[in-house]
């Protein structure tokens, strides 16, 4: 009798891939960035000297507690009303059609010095999370200073855990089961998933490190 399975490697076989479960994460550049973030910066270090830092996520650094578009004026509009539209973007009913949000916003600062960081966590009761970028701190120019925000793949380490040398060609590289870090920059945008785990690495430079994270909830059925 031949040996089950023999043969097969001469056949020519119609095989369907499909990469389901995937992670939306967006990183977009804003224009008018060094602007915006020098008015920022200073609205954020002003709100700092007023009020002593919450505690979230943060290991260090300060959180702002009140929420920062209630005293960061126009220029977090700026950012509000881009986050909403690359929310839009990138939101679709079950059928596939584009849909008309009312997005709720809420958003805070945080400032970070040397070996400062916020460890992994996600948020909760929202549909989208993000991050723009005051000042990175000289990440940019040196890679030593560290400050990447890093993600989590939402699978866990399963995916790598049985043989970690191997991964699964679906376009996500070689990051299946580990993480994927991104480096910061002035004027950047990210945008991803509230229930994403996410943190940010301990920052290295002497300098300080400013963003401003913010979540997207929906606040009435889509039109």
């Amino acid at each position: 009798m031949e040996e089950q399975g023999k043969g097969y490697t001469n056949l020519d076989l119609d095989v369907q891939v499909g990469h389901f479960f995937a992670t939306p994460v967006a990183v977009t550049m804003l224009a008018g960035a060094q602007e915006r973030n020098a008015e920022l910066k200073r609205c954020i270090l002003a709100e700092r000297e007023r009020e002593a830092s919450a505690t979230a996520s943060n290991l260090g650094g300060w959180h702002s507690a009140r929420p920062s578009h209630l005293w960061a004026g126009s220029r977090m509009e700026e950012i509000l009303a881009a986050a909403r539209h690359v929310a839009t973007q990138l939101t679709r009913d079950r059928s596939g059609q584009s849909v008309d949000i009312d997005w709720s916003c809420r958003a805070w600062a945080n400032v970070n010095a040397y070996g400062h960081a916020n460890e992994f966590h996600y948020h909760p009761g929202v549909f989208w999370s993000g991050t723009y970028y005051v000042d990175d701190g000289g990440r940019l120019e040196d890679s030593t200073l560290g400050g990447e925000f890093e993600i989590m793949d939402p699978r866990g380490p399963s995916v790598a855990m049985y043989e970690p040398s191997l991964v699964f060609p679906d376009g996500s590289g070689s990051s299946g089961g580990s993480t994927v870090r991104f480096t910061p920059r002035p004027g950047m945008l990210t945008m991803f998933p509230g229930w994403l785990q996410h943190q940010v690495r301990p920052y290295l430079g002497s300098a300080e490190r400013i963003s401003i994270a913010f979540n997207l909830s929906v606040t009435s059925p889509p039109r």
